[in-house]
């Protein structure tokens, strides 16, 4: 695209560049391109592009009275340059401009206007009442990227069924754990799909990722989970989720799509029924979704189990509630091994709280058992140590 003029501009955020980038990449397939006006109604009704399941349109709306006064005036086979950040990162040539329902819109993607909703409140301030559509440029090296590991991955160990999880991780624990592990023993590549949020997220995405590759390359077969960051951008934040995952999943190249009880992202308990419903109406979208139980500890059984198996009540069970174990390691506190690896709680509360202890050698030294022999210690190690201490029985 090239532009005769020096173009004006319209400012987006990050989370409408990457869902542009998805949308160019192919990844949103069967979106293929911004959707008009005539297109968006049809949608909104239909849930249908070319008979494949999509849940909302797919339209192009930045919100701010500095754009609303430049697509208000934009005309047609004009280029607009899009800014996020103060950068150039693309450029749209206008088709067509028109004025959009804000409170439609907010019920196709979340299923209600209800601003308690912290994805209705957070698409409303970011929602602009006039979308454009048009042919457009954006970066997608990043996707193309993504894309190839993914053909490599498949190669490397002849893949003849790929699974992907969206999984937050937020933190790693056993029940994700045994997750991994049971998709594993019925596919030969797992992709996980690792969130990366655009909120303040309690665990930075670097730290959720370095827990992952450590558990991976320690306690998994490598050459057969790959790791892909995915942004979790406004149009996964809906009740629709399942059907973005999908889509997404069978874009990327993968057979299989494997949900958890509480599927990534979606931040409410999980609703089997409601999940089963949007399955049930899903057209056209050639992936398999694969959906697990929910994971609990039994102190009788005196393991990690299926609630579906296991013939003890609840007030046996022990929760894998991810906020739960958050807060633990928010105030310092190691959780119990049974909740979460002491290899990948060292990790977190290493970062958490760096420079914790003034004389760590001296704690080493005073608390731990060891060889009597000259060495270095990390907070790491003490963490890690400390657990083991909590795990003697024999004055429990």
């Amino acid at each position: 695209m090239a532009s005769l003029r020096k173009n004006r501009t319209l400012y987006i955020d990050e989370e409408a560049v990457s869902a542009l980038a998805l949308l160019k990449a192919g990844l949103l397939y069967p979106v293929t391109k911004l959707m008009n006006e005539s297109q968006m109604k049809e949608v909104s009704q239909s849930k249908l592009v070319d008979g494949i399941s999509f849940p909302f349109p797919f339209i192009f709306a930045p919100g701010g009275s500095v754009n609303e006064k430049i697509l208000t005036s934009a005309q047609h086979g004009e280029y607009i340059d899009l800014i996020c950040e103060n950068r150039k990162v693309g450029e749209i040539c206008v088709e067509t401009i028109f004025k959009i329902d804000l409170k439609k819109r907010l019920l196709n993607m979340y299923g209600t206007v209800n601003t308690q909703h912290p994805g209705v409140i957070n698409t409303y301030q970011r929602l602009g009442n006039y979308a454009i559509c048009g042919e457009f440029d954006i970066d997608t090296d990043i996707l193309k990227n993504q894309q190839k590991q993914i053909e490599d991955a498949k190669k490397a160990v002849n893949s003849k069924k790929t699974t992907a999880i969206m999984m937050a991780l937020n933190p790693l624990h056993r029940a994700h754990e045994r997750l991994i592990r049971q998709t594993l023993e019925e596919t030969d590549l797992l992709i996980i799909f690792l969130l990366k949020p655009y909120n303040n997220a309690d665990l930075s995405y670097e730290l959720r990722e370095e827990v992952l590759s450590y558990f991976i390359e320690n306690f998994l077969p490598k050459n057969r989970v790959l790791i892909i960051p995915l942004d979790n951008s406004y149009i996964f934040g809906g009740y629709n989720e399942i059907i973005l995952d999908a889509i997404v999943a069978k874009n990327y190249g993968c057979d299989v799509l494997k949900i958890g009880h509480n599927h990534a992202g979606a931040n409410i308990y999980y609703n089997r029924n409601l999940d089963d419903t949007l399955i049930e109406q899903m057209q056209g979208i050639d992936i398999a979704i694969d959906m697990t139980s929910q994971y609990v500890y039994c102190n009788e059984c005196t393991t990690l189990v299926s609630t579906q198996t296991c013939p003890h009540g609840t007030h046996h069970h022990t929760s894998y509630a991810s906020e739960s174990i958050l807060q633990l390691l928010k105030l310092g506190i190691i959780p119990p091994a049974v909740l979460m690896r002491k290899e990948l709680s060292s990790i977190v509360l290493s970062k958490m709280f760096p420079d914790r202890f003034k004389n760590i050698e001296k704690i080493y030294n005073d608390l731990i058992p060891h060889t009597g022999l000259l060495e270095s210690h990390n907070e790491r190690d003490l963490y890690i140590e400390l657990i083991k201490l909590h795990q003697t029985t024999s004055l429990t």
